[in-house]
């Protein structure tokens, strides 16, 4: 498995991506953390540079082969765990099952486990095109196709770790055990008094994919998500990142690092008494 670490000290921040992402989606804020602290963005296996993985793509699983990962690296607690949309889930099975190594958490827009019974069911009728494209990309990557139609990130960085054929398989592997990792991060429960930052997009930001009748009905439900994610501990918190939509940390990477600052001055301060 491929990880990057950069900077010195303690806690090492540990950012977990989305659905699909590699290590790149955290390009515009690694650099700067760094320059605070230690910290660690990495491919999930089947991703970007990291060896695929026999072992079902959930987020348990996921959780699992980062600990062995961090294992592997020497990188012990405590850790800060960052974790965007899907990554959400991730990292708080992760805290589920090692609890004594986590000293805080930050979700990035994070997917909430009630998302599919609670967004507009237009959206949820809409998954299955959605996991066609995905497979389309799967069955025509080795071919070019999705280069040629003009898909890829025009990033080279991004497009070297994400347009390429196990990436599209590891993609779809994860959408269809998507429910099952949801099921998964909602049986994890409270996260008591772990210090808790949650980042939630601007409601007010237009969304090109979405039919404009489902912009409103579907930011209402997810600010509510989001609201409910800050109550998962004792002293949690949420900020909107005005101007920003899913991928805050590309969006708006200065609120990411703002938030991700006072969480690590936190957890110093905590480790001091």
């Amino acid at each position: 498995m491929h990880i990057d670490c950069a900077g010195q000290g303690s806690p090492t921040l540990i950012l977990e991506s989305g659905l699909g992402d590699s290590y790149v989606s955290w390009q515009k804020v690694q650099p700067q953390i760094s320059q605070f602290t230690r910290v660690c963005s990495y491919d999930r296996a089947g991703l970007g540079y990291s060896d695929s993985s026999p072992h079902p793509r959930t987020s348990k699983a996921m959780a699992e082969e980062l600990h062995l990962l961090l294992r592997n690296a020497a990188i012990s607690g405590p850790i800060v765990l960052v974790g965007h949309s899907l990554g959400g889930y991730d990292v708080r099975v992760y805290a589920s099952l090692y609890r004594n190594d986590v000293a805080g958490m930050v979700l990035v827009d994070s997917s909430h486990p009630e998302q599919a019974k609670r967004l507009p069911q237009a959206i949820n009728d809409m998954e299955g095109s959605w996991m066609r494209e995905a497979e389309f990309f799967e069955f025509t990557m080795p071919f070019g196709v999705p280069r040629l139609l003009g898909f890829c990130a025009g990033d080279p960085a991004a497009r070297a770790t994400e347009c390429n054929f196990h990436t599209a398989r590891e993609d779809v592997a994860e959408l269809k055990l998507f429910p099952e990792s949801a099921a998964q991060a909602r049986s994890t429960g409270s996260l008591g008094d772990l210090p808790l930052a949650v980042l939630s997009h601007d409601p007010n930001t237009p969304q090109f994919d979405l039919p404009t009748d489902l912009v409103k009905p579907t930011n209402d439900a997810w600010e509510r998500m989001q609201e409910e994610l800050a109550r998962l501990s004792t002293r949690g918190t949420q900020t909107i990142a005005k101007n920003s939509g899913h991928y805050i940390q590309l969006d708006r990477p200065d609120v990411v690092i703002d938030a991700i600052r006072k969480m690590v001055d936190l957890v110093r301060d905590g480790s001091d008494k």
